[in-house]
């Protein structure tokens, strides 16, 4: 059997109108006519694609990958049908109702109301006829079949639906065009804007609010412009129908004055202004004991109208309000629904691309991309483009729509790369929008607009923040920015959906935009002149914190500041590009060197590696000789893990003859230290080993012991059984290892006490016992021993460089143990590791130890526990390694 297709899948489901009476008419030849019947619809579905998913009786239930597939499969079945000869009064005359939607499965099978959705469309199908959800028709209206067309036969009551669903019949030379009345269940009196264009995705969303709905009878919706308020209230109204027994929407973006809102209700209700009555009694009179529903759109701009609201609510006890707004109402018995971008794949970890469209921003692109370039479709070359644009545009409806209407003259990887400027690129909208709604820069503009000048403020100052920041940085760049509390134009820039609040490390509050409304701020702040002045003040705060973090990175508490640093990483890199665009190298080597660790630790090598070769190539950095030592040390050390000993070496040996000229002992005794590790790596190529590593460890060791500096010693004896390890001088690295473990243990140095155990761990593998494949099970034990030890260790500290080689040392474990299934999976595991923090100091290790992973990922019955583990996140691969 095919594979079923799955994402956004068409389901299509049939079956033959008056099947009893033609069997009980047919007798013994309705078999045949059955069977006869059956073979056409295969052919059809085989013809275009289709996967039969099930057939019981005369029905049958099929999948289209495309829904332009699918549409031309129920046209050729029904052709086919028509034009075949059946005996006199046995013609098979097939009902035909489909649906696209999520594909999702469930024990060999689609699961999902999506499928129920394209079943009730059948139902209530004609023989003969061919009916299409609104959501297939989106898909398939500039991709029909020559002379076919769609015929609206508005929208219905399916049974079971909670919403609505409009509903197409497809028209074509060859089919039978005149039917009955379709026959749905009531419909409550509304008057919702009918849709032109499908609403994907938002499932989780709807559901969220559809409780609230059940339970609030005042429910906001609230966030920024182009977040898609309007189209979820939409929605959720649709799907209250069953439950109300009457619905209203109210536009309110044409108004402006909050005294016109109780009228503007009014006329939308069909109220008559007579008897010398208030338009609020008026509402109230005609709601009456009814469960009335009332959504009242864009309420921003008259949110002094909420009292209105508020007596309506009060004197109608059975009514209920919808509300779509940038700010909350604060008002009585309000509930608040801050709507959440769309969801938008990991450009790091991206599904086939046959899969992307399970994320609604994806698919939302597609459809509407589609719908001005029939022919775009998603592949292996453009799809991750599409990812990357749905995630730099926030998942945001309004910019994906717009950046879609852009594949008419740019292909995504254009596209892409235009983004930069993604507030002149997303232009050009539906004209029959509101204005406001035609570009994103207008839809912004909007909001900021209503915004007070203390607001405007802060918004613009915000604007230097990249990913967001805690009070006290706000306080601290925007305080001279602002008049007034910088708190109390927080809350209102939160209230009005242009700042989000969320919970950042230790629980402190945290404030972020959103990119597209950043890139509006940052604009804002460069036409009011202080953009310069910001981004000043936003580098020095940055250098202050990375200056603060440097001195716990080694310590106990290096779990929450590393965590801290990544949760400002974003910041860091804006702070970083400041210094080197100004010219001031001094800032950008110590920044660089402060950073270091967290760039190895969290697996950002490369890109750390990157930004110190930047500063130390800027002009005049040779003027800061004490900045340029520690940024050739931090570079020197990025280098060796990304196991790259020559370049290492190189900046290695500059930083020992700037230490030796500026007289600076301690400094020296460190490079000395640092440079004797790219000397224990042995050369891969020719097997060569370097007795230069040991003799710099010596140096070291002897400034170490004259300083007085312990750990210094306890990680130099560490350094020497690394060099012992790569000469293969098992006794030596066990005895050096075990005199640094007494030491650091002493010291609690936990992040040597780690390194240490994994020296030690190694030690063991590479005895010749376990060498020569012998039965060495007390020296496994003992290893895996120090690896568990050594990994929860880095683990707890997120440490991903250290977590990727002691995985890499339990996969060879459980390799030598003769366990396959397990060393694929964290063999798997740690290639993904590799390939996303750049450390390569695996291969080395590999090539002393005889370790070949590869031999596992292309072994055929290895290859799913390989895949598995490559998929697995870092906690889950931890769990996975430390598991008995």
């Amino acid at each position: 059997m095919p594979e079923l297709p799955i994402g956004t899948v068409t389901f299509l489901f049939s079956d033959i109108e008056g099947s009893t009476r033609l069997l009980q008419g047919q007798g013994d030849a309705w078999p045949e006519l059955l069977a006869r019947h059956q073979a056409i619809l295969r052919a059809a579905f085989a013809a275009n694609g289709g996967v039969e998913v099930s057939t019981e009786g005369d029905s049958f239930f099929a999948a289209f990958a495309s829904a332009p597939a699918a549409v031309a499969a129920a046209l050729d079945l029904q052709r086919a049908l028509a034009t075949e000869a059946w005996p006199e009064g046995a013609e098979i005359k097939v009902r035909v109702g489909m649906h696209t939607g999520d594909g999702t499965l469930a024990d060999g099978t689609y699961v999902g109301i999506d499928v129920h959705r394209a079943s009730r469309i059948a139902g209530v199908s004609h023989g003969g006829q061919v009916l299409v959800s609104d959501a297939t028709r989106a898909l398939v209206v500039q991709a029909l079949p020559e002379g076919a067309s769609l015929r609206d036969l508005g929208a219905h009551r399916l049974r079971d639906l909670d919403e609505p669903e409009q509903l197409w019949q497809l028209v074509a030379p060859g089919l039978a065009d005149a039917f009955a009345p379709i026959t749905g269940v009531d419909v409550t009196p509304n008057n919702l804007p009918r849709r032109v264009t499908t609403f994907l995705g938002r499932e989780r969303e709807i559901a969220e609010a559809s409780a609230l709905l059940a339970t609030s009878r005042l429910l906001t919706f609230t966030g920024p412009g182009g977040t898609g308020k309007t189209r979820l209230s939409l929605e959720v109204a649709s799907r209250a129908l069953h439950t109300h027994d009457a619905v209203y929407f109210v536009e309110l973006g044409t108004i402006t004055e909050p005294e016109l809102v109780a009228a503007s209700i009014g006329q939308a209700l069909g109220l008559p202004d007579r008897g010398g009555r208030t338009a609020e009694e008026r509402i109230v009179d005609h709601v009456g004991s009814r469960r009335v529903l009332l959504v009242l759109d864009n309420f921003e701009q008259v949110i002094g109208a909420a009292p209105v609201v508020s007596r309506l609510l009060a004197a109608a006890s059975t009514l209920t309000v919808l509300v779509s707004s940038r700010s909350v109402l604060r008002i009585s018995g309000e509930q608040e629904y801050a709507v959440p971008p769309l969801a938008v794949p990991d450009p790091a970890r991206l599904p086939p691309f046959a899969q992307l469209s399970q994320f609604a921003s994806v698919a939302l692109f597609i459809e509407r991309a589609r719908a001005v370039k029939p022919d775009f479709t998603v592949t292996n070359e453009n799809a991750p483009a599409v990812a990357e644009i749905c995630v730099r545009l926030d998942g945001l409806p309004l910019a994906i729509e717009l950046a879609a209407a852009r594949v008419r003259v740019l292909t995504p990887q254009a596209m892409l790369g235009r983004l930069e400027h993604r507030l002149s690129l997303l232009s050009s909208g539906a004209r029959d929008l509101p204005e406001r709604q035609q570009t994103l820069r207008g839809a912004i503009a909007w909001s900021h607009e209503m915004l007070e000048e203390p607001d405007r403020a802060l918004f613009a100052c915000l604007s230097v923040f990249v990913g967001g920041a805690g009070i006290e940085d706000v306080e601290r760049v925007c305080a001279g920015a602002v008049d007034g509390d910088p708190l109390d134009a927080l809350d209102s820039l939160v209230e009005k959906s242009l700042l989000r609040q969320r919970e950042g490390h230790a629980g402190e509050p945290r404030f972020a935009m959103l990119e597209t409304i950043r890139e509006f701020a940052w604009e804002q702040a460069a036409e009011r002149g202080t953009l310069d002045a910001l981004r000043d003040r936003h580098l020095e705060l940055v250098v202050d914190s990375a200056a603060r973090a440097t001195g716990h990175l080694m310590g106990s508490d290096k779990r929450g500041w590393l965590d801290r640093l990544e949760e400002d990483h974003d910041n860091i890199r804006a702070a970083f590009a400041r210094a080197v665009e100004t010219n001031r190298a001094e800032v950008a080597l110590r920044l660089g060197a402060s950073l270091w660790r967290f760039w190895q630790m969290r697996g950002f090598l490369a890109e750390g590696l990157d930004r110190l070769s930047t500063a130390l190539a800027m002009p005049h950095a040779a003027d800061h000789p004490e900045a340029r030592a520690d940024a050739l040390s931090a570079a020197a050390g990025l280098a060796y893990w990304i196991a790259n000993d020559a370049r290492s070496r190189t900046y290695y040996e500059e930083e020992i003859e700037a230490r030796r000229a500026m007289g600076d002992r301690r400094g020296l005794a460190e490079a000395l230290y640092g440079i004797s590790f790219t000397y224990s790596i042995r050369d891969v190529t020719d097997g060569g080993v370097d007795d230069r590593a040991a003799a710099y460890v010596h140096e070291a060791l002897a400034i170490f012991e004259e300083l007085g500096d312990e750990g210094g010693v306890g990680r130099s004896q560490w350094a020497l059984a690394n060099a012992a390890y790569g000469r293969g001088d098992v006794d030596e690295a066990r005895t050096r290892g075990h005199i640094a473990l007494e030491i650091l243990e002493r010291l609690d140095d936990r992040f040597l006490v780690g390194w240490v155990t994994y020296t030690l761990a190694l030690g063991d593998l590479s005895d010749e016992r376990v060498l020569e494949g012998g039965n060495a099970p007390e020296l496994l034990a003992s290893a895996r021993g120090w690896l568990d030890r050594s990994l929860r260790i880095f683990a707890e500290a997120q440490d991903v460089s250290g977590y990727t080689l002691v995985l890499d040392g339990m996969a060879l474990v459980a390799w030598r143990s003769g366990d396959l299934r397990r060393a694929a999976l964290l063999s798997g595991a740690v290639e993904s590791f590799e390939r996303t923090s750049g450390t390569g100091l695996n291969l080395w290790n590999r090539s002393i130890l005889g370790f070949e992973p590869d031999r596992l990922r292309d072994d055929p019955e290895l290859a799913d526990a390989w895949a598995e583990g490559a998929a697995l996140d870092a906690n889950e691969a931890v769990r996975r390694a430390l598991e008995e």
